[in-house]
């Protein structure tokens, strides 16, 4: 029978914090890049130019056909270069770069396809008063329509942040030193494999489950 040993993991807690620190730097761009260019895809996607609009829908369904773990690697394995010879040395650590990249543009399709729903779910009366009042589009889906899609989508968006804090264990692929990563290579180091990462999964758990609680506070305060 296995026995339990959890001995490892107090002298292991700043590697681990370290690699928890990576995780949230992943998720913290990738949501709010993603949120950025995903608010534009969306716009994109909705806009009378057809041109501009098939472009948008091209990206998000490229990105939404593909699996995550096969864009981290083509922006491991095929930009690096091309990443170099734009930013040369103060690139820094090109996993991460490349992690933050494929993630931030990944998540934008996802984000997207969010945004463009809380977009449509806005009465399009909006719209036309906005424009009765000498407003421009672009200052009408600035400033009236927007504003109302983002607090009638918060819930989703916040969904998508948790799936997406789940999902950044899946840069192991590249090697890049996050909380999974580093409880990884503890519990190799230390013999103590099944310990690192029953304590690796019950964080994710904890971290996760009261993201997820606070989703449903604010769905049930926008419900009423």
């Amino acid at each position: 029978m296995y026995e339990f040993d959890w001995s490892s993991i107090p002298g292991a807690l700043p590697l681990l914090a370290k690699g928890l620190m990576v995780t949230f730097e992943v998720t913290l761009t990738a949501i709010v890049v993603g949120i950025v260019w995903g608010t534009l895809l969306a716009v994109a996607r909705l806009s009378s130019n057809k041109l501009v609009s098939f472009a948008a829908a091209s990206y998000v369904n490229l990105f939404r056909s593909v699996p995550l773990v096969m864009v981290i690697l083509w922006f491991y394995l095929i930009v690096p270069q091309l990443l170099r010879s734009v930013f040369g040395d103060a690139l820094g650590d090109i996993r991460l770069a490349s992690a933050l990249i494929a993630f931030s543009l990944f998540e934008a399709a996802y984000y997207s396809e969010i945004i463009r729903a809380g977009i449509q779910s806005v009465a399009r009366g909006q719209i036309a008063a906005g424009l009765a009042l000498g407003m421009t589009y672009a200052q009408t889906m600035r400033l009236v329509v927007l504003p109302q899609a983002f607090r009638n989508m918060t819930p989703l968006l916040l969904t998508q942040a948790v799936i997406l804090f789940q999902d950044t264990s899946l840069v192991y692929v590249i090697g890049l030193s996050d909380f999974f990563g580093t409880a990884y290579k503890v519990g190799d180091r230390d013999g103590r494999l099944v310990e690192l990462l029953l304590f690796a999964g019950a964080i994710y758990f904890i971290i996760s489950f009261a993201a997820s609680q606070l989703v449903k506070r604010l769905e049930s305060r926008y419900a009423r």
